[in-house]
């Protein structure tokens, strides 16, 4: 032994699309954290606040890039040269670049190269030249969260004594001033990609149903679907529709007994907070590799549906029959299936006990 203490990495983990997807990253971010002197992410815009909410990391940097998200921006050379003068400082030793399993993280890998960047991996199905000194290949079917923390132990990171590799975020605030006491269940009406949630009709009369059965409601949803959650909520649930950033989502998510939702952000988020969630999981993308990660959830849909595996944003079957054909039946039997499971998370007794810490500051 030269009793020479090995220099630790400043490390970038590149994770570009939506905050559902950082979420799922936690793990691996965690593992990049606990073998590097500084840990920054570099996220979409749509991903940065949950960039914010993860332990580990010391800086988020955000890029909208033209070969990700739903709407793309053009490419452009002033974007690209304020992306390179932000790497170049960075100083990054090492990046991990963290795609879906049909996505390609070449282009990323050759900005990462042309800043400096000595050592990068990535899981790859694409031949990389002299962009990646890690071409890591993902086993089939892996879950996401799965696949990016195998990413970062092939390249030597590993999760630190007692992390059991959940999903986490930094702890939320009590909204129990907002949500109003416990008991109650969230319900998330709303997604980026309609195909992959209820229409509104359908998650009204689930609403209504879920009141009748006796269970208190919460309706979230972001600044733009403020007319999706009124209409959903109706006279049967307390619609938060709006007044909620992602730090106090979590917080809400988190005082929650279950949580109804589609295959969107805040079904992870509610994942994060320990929170077990009735997923509503269109099959236009696999279930295996995007369901609701480490916690107790059940799955409602019609797997063997037409529009199973084409990634569709709309769906392409007349009347969304693999998921507003789910029963309210169906729905309650999930609720109670999981209502026993709820409080794993750290931070459900707060909401019980009626502690009062969100001060609404914004992510």
């Amino acid at each position: 032994m030269s009793g020479v203490r090995r220099r630790l990495p400043r490390t970038l983990v590149v994770r570009l699309d939506s905050a559902g997807d950082v979420l799922l990253a936690g793990p691996a971010v965690r593992a990049v954290a606990a073998g590097s002197a500084y840990t920054a992410l570099l996220c979409g815009p749509q991903g940065a606040a949950a960039g914010r909410l993860l332990p580990g990391v010391d800086d988020v940097l955000t890029y909208d890039a033209p070969w990700v998200g739903l709407e793309p921006p053009p490419v452009t050379r002033p974007a690209t040269r304020r992306l390179m003068r932000t790497l170049t400082a960075g100083r990054f030793d090492r990046a991990l670049v963290l795609v879906s399993y049909h996505q390609s993280p070449l282009p990323t890998a050759l900005l990462l190269k042309l800043a400096g960047v000595g050592w990068i991996a990535a899981d790859s199905e694409d031949y990389p030249g002299a962009l990646l000194e890690l071409r890591h290949r993902r086993r089939s079917g892996r879950h996401e969260a799965r696949a990016a923390l195998d990413l970062a132990r092939a390249a030597g990171f590993a999760l630190p004594p007692g992390d059991d590799g959940r999903l986490r975020v930094v702890p939320p605030p009590c909204t129990a001033r907002l949500t109003g006491p416990a008991p109650y269940v969230v319900v998330h009406p709303g997604a980026a990609v309609p195909a992959r949630a209820w229409s509104a009709g359908r998650a009204a009369r689930a609403v209504a149903s879920l009141s009748a059965g006796g269970y208190r409601v919460v309706v979230t949803g972001g600044p733009g679907e403020r007319e999706l959650t009124a209409r959903v909520a109706g006279r049967h649930a307390l619609d938060l529709g709006g007044r909620t950033h992602l730090r106090r989502l979590a917080g809400v998510l988190a005082g929650a007994r279950v949580v109804i939702a589609g295959n969107t952000g805040p079904a992870h988020l509610a994942a994060a907070v320990g929170t077990p969630v009735v997923s509503l999981f269109a099959p236009v993308v696999p279930a295996e590799r995007w369901a609701p990660y480490g916690v107790p959830h059940v799955l409602l849909g019609d797997r063997g549906a037409a529009c199973a595996g084409t990634r569709a944003r709309h769906c392409p079957v007349p009347g969304h029959p693999c998921l507003d054909g789910v029963d309210d039946a169906d729905v309650l039997a999930a609720v109670a299936a999981l209502w026993g499971a709820a409080g794993a998370g750290p931070w459900h007794h707060r909401h019980d006990q009626g502690e009062q810490t969100d001060r609404g500051a914004p992510v």
